[in-house]
């Protein structure tokens, strides 16, 4: 049974102001259709007790604690910087002028 028509499709192209050769606006009427279909077989399961949820799948915080660890050496930090002052600093190229 078809729930949405191919003169409903164009319509809403149409109204979004897109423009779709012939076997895009069937292909589209297909899959809108199938999309409709699946949404009518999920109306028909019962519901009533299951609990709301954020998520279908249980999910778990995966990020570790924050702790203090010592840095990067300063010499390893700066041996592939192009240039470099005498301070251990990067030094770039002036952006703005004064």
């Amino acid at each position: 049974m078809e729930k949405i028509s191919r003169a409903e499709v164009l319509h809403v192209a149409r109204l979004a102001r897109l423009e779709f050769t012939q076997e895009e606006v069937e292909a589209f009427t297909h899959q809108l259709n199938k999309i409709l279909q699946y949404v009518d077989q999920l109306k028909e399961l019962d519901t009533q007790d299951v609990e709301p949820t954020f998520h279908a799948l249980a999910q778990t915080n995966v990020m570790r604690e924050d702790e203090v660890k010592s840095s990067l050496p300063r010499d390893d930090a700066l041996a592939n910087a192009p240039d470099r002052d005498d301070r251990g600093f990067f030094r770039v190229p002036r952006i703005i002028q004064s």
